[in-house]
């Protein structure tokens, strides 16, 4: 591989070969980092949800536990 680069200047490596990769790649990567946003979108819903229900099991639990010891 370094002998194909050897002789060419440094913006070939560094710019233009990037780029193409990019253009031809380009979709995929997109698809790759939307995929790995949409999955950690969806598991910070679900961690906000779980805490949230957690939050109000106990608050609906203390709750009804001291009007019991009331009577």
């Amino acid at each position: 591989m370094r002998e194909i680069f050897a002789g060419m200047p440094w913006w070939v490596k560094w710019i233009a070969v990037p780029v193409v990769a990019l253009v031809v790649f380009g979709g995929l990567i997109a698809s790759v980092i939307g995929f790995v946003f949409g999955l950690l979108f969806k598991l910070l819903l679900f961690v906000a949800l779980i805490g949230g229900l957690v939050y109000v099991v106990r608050k609906f639990i203390s709750g009804s536990s001291s009007s019991r010891s009331d009577w």
